[in-house]
């Protein structure tokens, strides 16, 4: 292989971050984990408070075949 192929890639040395992130990199990936956390805890929550069973509508009928093209076929 020709020397100049590998010297365009990049190594793990090379890399300013590999084995720890420093200053605005370190709080942005803070703040997005945490804006994920804080979303994740606000659904639970909106899904715990809002869950309205009693305005569900039950539906009796079961479905045993399905239409699959010009054949039916069966659901298990």
């Amino acid at each position: 292989m020709d020397n100049k192929e590998n010297s365009m890639e990049p190594t793990l040395e090379n890399i300013s971050d590999y084995n720890e992130l420093k200053g605005e990199k370190k709080k942005t990936v803070w703040i997005v984990i945490i804006v994920g956390l804080l979303i994740g805890v606000g659904y639970l929550v909106a899904s715990k408070v809002f869950n309205a069973k009693d305005e569900t509508i039950p539906v009796k009928e079961k479905i045993v075949t399905m239409p699959f093209g010009t054949n039916a076929m069966p659901v298990k």
